[in-house]
């Protein structure tokens, strides 16, 4: 059996030609090299925070907290470091383990106490953010103290030399090829349903034409941003996870039907605890991002960040029932986010008129999302 590309696989292209294409009119700005080197590393923090509330969405939940949270391990990292005196790697490591600790906590309180996860993370979206006040004391505290280096700036600051980038994508484009290639057979030779070759091929044309592009364009700036890099390794990591473990499986399954999973033996209650562990590390490291990309802590920072982590999922063609959803649709979704706030924040636009803009994408994206399900 063969698949064939679906209405769905079009619109987030053809959206997403039609935003790159507004801007680039309105604002000349938005193509040149240093501007979309910005975007690259905007697109980042946003798709990195996305992948982990995949996982969440998966198994048919939803994490509220998830910009409190960021703003929480980050300053508690950033405490540690320009106040306390700590090194930067000892700082992080704190906050990444209190990420999986407080988001394992979460887990277990909605699995064990049954107590619904919109309840749980949306409790955690205040209490987070009060406790981020509490540790920065409602004050600006910048990332390293009198403008100094250390491992924590430079997650913003550092870039890939041009020739590493062009080796590194090299490797990436390989290894693409070789696990389609592969995944196809596989799926073929048990006579399972798969794309077409002429699908196939062109799906992976054009993701190493938009990887080759990109190494191109952040190479006219200064290189590959080391936050585009972490993403990478996020994103794969992710997509490894959901593809081609149980553990992925299970999260489909039981976002599908947690009855059925259920008595088909799957350990629901630590799969899904699993996922909101791995949700709290990866918290931890957009955080660690974001920070970085402003250079300190600030009272409103990571505000809003939920939105766009579920707005990513949802137009990525991510159900909020569960069950259904992809790496590289997130990524496509929250290529558009990011897109949307990169070029209206060229033009000026005001903040209020932003958050318009965000809530009627996200309503458009179910609604287109309602719609497509309904004719395939």
């Amino acid at each position: 059996m063969t698949r064939t590309f679906s209405p769905r696989d079009f619109s987030i292209a053809l959206a997403l030609l039609g935003i790159c294409g507004f801007f680039a009119v309105v604002e000349p700005k938005f193509l040149d090299s240093r501007n979309l080197s910005l975007l690259m590393t905007e697109l980042s923090i946003t798709a990195t925070l996305a992948m982990g509330m995949l996982l969440v969405i998966l198994s048919g939940h939803i994490d509220l907290s998830v910009g409190s949270g960021l703003a929480l391990l980050s300053g508690i990292a950033t405490v540690l470091t320009a106040k306390a005196g700590f090194p930067a790697p000892l700082s992080l490591f704190i906050g990444l383990t209190a990420g999986l600790l407080i988001w394992w906590g979460k887990g277990w309180l909605i699995v064990k106490e049954r107590i619904p996860a919109f309840i749980v993370t949306l409790a955690g979206l205040l209490v987070f953010r009060g406790l981020f006040w509490l540790v920065i004391q409602n004050q600006t505290v910048p990332v390293v103290p009198g403008g100094q280096s250390n491992l924590y700036s430079l997650i913003s600051t550092f870039y890939l030399p041009p020739l590493m980038g062009y080796a590194l994508i090299t490797v990436i484009i390989a290894t693409l090829v070789l696990a389609t290639l592969k995944t196809r057979r596989q799926r073929l030779s048990h006579g399972f349903e798969a794309e077409s070759g002429e699908s196939t091929f062109l799906r992976v044309f054009i993701a190493a034409q938009a990887l080759v592009l990109f190494v191109v364009v952040t190479n006219q700036f200064r290189g590959i941003p080391l936050p585009a890099v972490i993403f990478g390794v996020v994103a794969t990591s992710v997509y490894l996870l959901t593809q081609h473990t149980a553990f992925g499986r299970y999260l489909y399954a039981i976002g599908g039907n947690p009855e059925a999973a259920l008595v088909s033996g799957i350990p629901v209650g630590r799969v899904v605890i699993g996922a909101f562990a791995l949700m709290g590390g990866i918290v931890a490291i957009t955080g660690f991002m974001l920070t970085s990309y402003t250079g300190n802590s600030t009272t409103d920072i990571g505000e809003w960040m939920e939105l766009d982590a579920v707005a990513a999922c949802v137009i990525g063609g991510v159900s909020l029932r569960g069950g259904r959803g992809t790496v590289l649709g997130v990524l496509a979704g929250a290529l558009i986010m990011a897109t949307l706030l990169n070029g209206m924040t060229l033009m000026s636009v005001s903040p209020e008129y932003k958050l318009v803009v965000r809530g009627s994408v996200l309503l458009l994206a179910v609604w287109m999302d309602v719609r497509l399900s309904r004719q395939s």
